[in-house]
């Protein structure tokens, strides 16, 4: 299938400039604290089979459940698709306001995956460089995140951060941005929670379900490019 995204298209055209909040996104970590807030609940949806590239990893580090499909559409299932993104096969295009990321394979094709978002507020768009990836990753709140939300404290990095782990916001793999040599603190990471997927809660990062984060290691190259193009509800990451 062809991809009509309209963000797509312009890609080349298009400036693009860090977010003035880069240097305090909050490190990758859902509205909530980590499995202390209900799930929040979602219609029921009818009944359908579980493709298998979203059944449980048993084989993993930390064995990972299947996708609970009720919770993430049909329409948002990873998929290959055809795409003219007008940039260099390996690239990683973010496309914020449609919420799908793209791996840009050659002959016009690329790999989309559904993700989640950054909250206003918490957001970066801009050209960087996906500098490297880590398996099962440990995470540590910036000290600013902390300050706001205090019973982050046990996770601190004067702690020693929070050990990997299904409980880990980076889950099963992160990818690190970088952009002129320096971390924007910016990452792609897996997540178990599926009903977050399609929507913006994480402050700062954009997430995927773990099987769909494991998929794009796999398959992804350190120092590929990354273009993470802006929500225009968002003016302040648009370039004038």
């Amino acid at each position: 299938m062809t991809d009509r995204s309209s963000s797509a298209g312009s890609l080349t055209r298009r400036a693009f400039v860090i977010g003035a909040g880069a240097a305090t996104l909050a490190g990758c970590v859902s509205a909530r604290p980590p499995s202390v807030a209900p799930q929040p609940q979602v219609p029921v949806r009818e009944k359908r089979v579980r493709p298998p590239m979203y059944e449980a990893l048993p084989d993993e580090r930390f064995p990972i459940p299947a996708v609970d499909i009720s919770r993430l559409e049909e329409r948002f299932w990873r998929a290959e698709i055809d795409y003219d993104a007008r940039e260099v096969p390996g690239t990683l295009i973010v496309d914020t306001p449609a919420k799908y990321l793209y791996h840009v394979r050659p002959g016009g094709r690329a790999v989309r995956y559904e993700i989640g978002v950054g909250r206003d507020g918490f957001s970066w768009a801009g050209r960087a460089i996906m500098a490297y990836r880590r398996e099962w990753p440990r995470w540590a709140p910036p000290d600013a995140m902390v300050a706001r939300q205090p019973e982050l404290e046990p996770y601190s990095i004067a702690n020693g951060g929070m050990g990997p782990g299904l409980r880990n916001p980076l889950g099963a793999r992160a990818l690190y941005i970088h952009k002129d040599g320096k971390d924007t603190l910016y990452r792609l990471h897996g997540t178990p929670e599926a009903w977050s997927i399609g929507k913006e809660v994480s402050s700062g990062c954009i997430r995927l379900v773990n099987q769909d984060i494991i998929h794009l290691h796999g398959s992804v190259r350190d120092g590929s490019p990354i273009v993470v193009i802006p929500d225009p509800a968002k003016r302040h990451l648009l370039a004038v």
